[in-house]
């Protein structure tokens, strides 16, 4: 698709956007992760175990992962790329304790690691 500079085109590729969304959204399941710190620190906790269990990305059912980072920023991508990127990141940085009360075992991945990885049109 050209772009013409009208408002046309404009619609054109807003809708075609939407419509490329609505079927991400439509029929998958989605885990939301807000992470207070990662414009700060740069990386998402991604978790994997808590109180001595499998959980968070473990025993996820979810389709995809959302992580929202501040009001204006969602990253949003399919678990199975989740897990890779985990694992990776696992292999290299290790495991860190995280969550309310530090209860929670899981890996720091880079903000910029997951936005190079996140679903695009």
């Amino acid at each position: 698709m050209k772009p013409c500079g009208d408002f046309r085109w404009d619609l054109e590729v807003g809708q075609l956007a939407e419509q490329w969304l609505s079927g991400i959204l439509s029929g998958n399941t989605i885990e939301v992760k807000r992470d207070f710190r990662a414009s700060q620190t740069g990386n998402v906790f991604v978790e994997f175990f808590c109180r001595d269990k499998p959980s968070g990305l473990a025993t996820t059912k979810a389709t995809h992962w959302a992580f929202i980072l501040d009001d204006e920023t969602v990253v949003l991508l399919p678990t199975e790329k989740l897990k890779i990127i985990a694992r990776e990141a696992y292999r290299s940085r290790g495991t860190v304790l995280g969550g309310e009360g530090n209860l929670s075992r899981g890996v720091l991945i880079r903000v910029e690691r997951l936005v190079n990885h996140a679903i695009s049109s």
